[in-house]
């Protein structure tokens, strides 16, 4: 780092009148600092070297609080944050600022040889240096010692009233100053935390100002909300272009125009929220409310509100939920009074046929286990069949196949159906010889448009030949895989043993 002098000689001369800015600055008589923006001794003269105590070597190329750091203690931290909150604020607000009166301890040699920090009394005065551009390029800190003052003021002061030295000494005019610097501290602090409170809402804020809608603030939910775009200082019709159309513009207008606030309550819009990508249908409760100034004029508007859309879209699934279980309901009362009918039909002694029926609904109930597990979204295919099986053994029913996702109508048909032919090899076939098996065996056809090939083959048990009269088991599987499988199914009685094959679309619907 160069010599103050050096440094500031190189800042700025006038070259109409020939004065020597820098050296004028060196010469005054009130102390000086120049920091960069990020609050780095950039220059001094030698009335700041003098009040101060210091040297430039010492200084210069240093933070402003590392060369001068007031000691410890929770005063002095808050010392040195006043002094960098009206430092920053010039330099962010590109405006003047002044401390009134800020304690700032400083380091002297005490007369044993040993620094002592001294408590002194100080008025500063910060102004923002600009380029061309008005860009901040430097910090002046033009500070005042008023230390004695302030002590003959302290010395002289009496409760509740100023005495004569103390307006002698504009003791007054300094304490009203300092009450000012106190409550205008008090106020940003205020201001802070409601800032704070505003960025931190979980709900999403937007300040929008005048009649095009500016916008001047808003919080990081509302970033999140619209997907993180350059926002601040643009109206809203060019910020959220993809509003148009959907009435929030009109809304806006309306509440700006009347003064009347406006509420919405899941009120769907359509927003970008990433580039180059279709717009995502969200709904929002929000608050339309308009900002006046001190005459009563509308000057902005105040918009508040909360995404909704998960809270929307589980009453929409629920609705359909309640709806589904509502047909499911019907269905399975239709299917039981059909399981009774036909049992009945098929069972003259009531207790078969207290046996049969209770066996058929247990299937059923299985079934329905299954999909509940999924939400009712559907059940796999070989789950189904080892639901129905698994009575009789993993070692004598072998399964052989893919997964194959089924819908909840198809699961409900197939467990029906395989139980009705689990039942028919426990009673007279394979299953019903010590040394019969089962072999099933599935495979899906035709990606494009799927078809379920499965065969149910009963080996190594009695002979067996058609039946005399068609079952229920019979009718059940076949009604269920033409009606309502739109299906296929061969049923063979050959003396080797029964065989089923079935054909099953899987792409329908109804099927699926």
């Amino acid at each position: 780092m160069r010599q103050a002098g050096s440094t500031v000689k190189h800042l700025a001369k006038s070259g109409g009148l020939g004065v020597d800015l820098a050296s004028a600055f060196d010469a005054s008589p009130n102390p000086y600092v120049l920091l960069t923006p990020d609050l780095r001794i950039a220059g001094v003269n030698q009335a700041y070297l003098e009040v101060t105590g210091s040297s430039r070597d010492a200084i210069l190329g240093r933070s402003l609080f590392a060369a001068f750091d007031s000691g410890s203690g929770a005063e002095a931290v808050e010392n040195i944050r006043r002094v960098r909150a009206s430092l920053e604020k010039a330099r962010d607000t590109r405006q003047r600022d002044h401390l009134a009166v800020v304690k700032f301890a400083m380091r002297r040699r005490g007369d044993d040889g040993r620094d002592v920090l001294e408590d002194r009394y100080w008025s500063a005065t910060h102004t923002p240096i600009l380029d061309d551009e008005g860009e901040v390029v430097f910090l002046l800190q033009h500070t005042t010692d008023i230390t004695e003052l302030q002590r003959l003021r302290e010395s002289h002061a009496r409760p509740g009233r100023a005495s004569a030295m103390d307006v002698m000494l504009g003791g007054a005019v300094l304490g009203r100053a300092q009450q000012v610097q106190e409550d205008n501290r008090r106020l940003e602090t205020e201001r802070d935390r409601l800032t704070g409170m505003f960025m931190q809402a979980p709900g999403f804020v937007c300040v929008l100002s005048g009649p095009d809608h500016v916008i001047q603030m808003h919080n990081p939910a509302y970033g999140q909300l619209v997907g993180h775009r350059d926002l601040i200082g643009k109206p809203l019709r060019e910020a959220l272009p993809e509003l148009v159309g959907q009435g929030y513009y009109e809304f806006l207008d309306a509440v700006y125009a009347t003064g009347e606030p406006h509420e919405g309550r899941a009120s769907q819009v359509l927003l970008q929220r990433r580039p180059d990508e279709p717009l995502e249908s969200l709904y929002l409760d929000f608050v339309y409310q308009p900002i006046r100034d001190a005459a009563g004029d509308v000057v902005g508007i105040f918009v508040q509100g909360h995404d909704v859309t998960d809270t929307r879209l589980a009453a929409e699934r629920q609705k359909l939920m309640i709806d589904e279980l509502n047909h499911r309901v019907k269905n399975t009362l239709a299917t039981v009074q059909s399981i009774a009918i036909q049992t009945a039909r098929s069972h003259v002694d009531p207790r078969t046929f207290a046996e049969g029926f209770q066996a058929r609904l247990l299937a059923l109930s299985h079934t329905h286990d299954l999909l509940t597990r999924s939400h009712w979204e559907g059940a796999d295919l070989r789950d189904i069949l080892q639901h129905e099986t698994e009575a009789h053994g993993p070692q004598r029913v072998s399964l052989v196949g893919p997964p194959v996702a089924l819908g909840p109508a198809a699961a409900l048909s197939l467990g029906m159906i395989f139980h009705e032919l689990a039942t028919n090899a426990a009673k007279y076939g394979a299953l019903s010889a010590p040394e019969g098996r089962v072999l099933v065996d599935w495979a899906v056809a035709d990606q494009s448009r799927p078809v379920l090939r499965l065969s149910w083959r009963e080996i190594d048990g009695p002979p067996t030949a058609p039946p005399a009269r068609r079952g229920f088991g019979s009718r059940l599987i076949e009604r269920n895989v033409r009606h309502d499988l739109a299906g296929e199914v061969k049923l063979d009685y050959a003396n080797s043993g029964f065989s089923a094959e079935f054909s099953i679309p899987l792409h329908l619907g109804r099927a699926s």
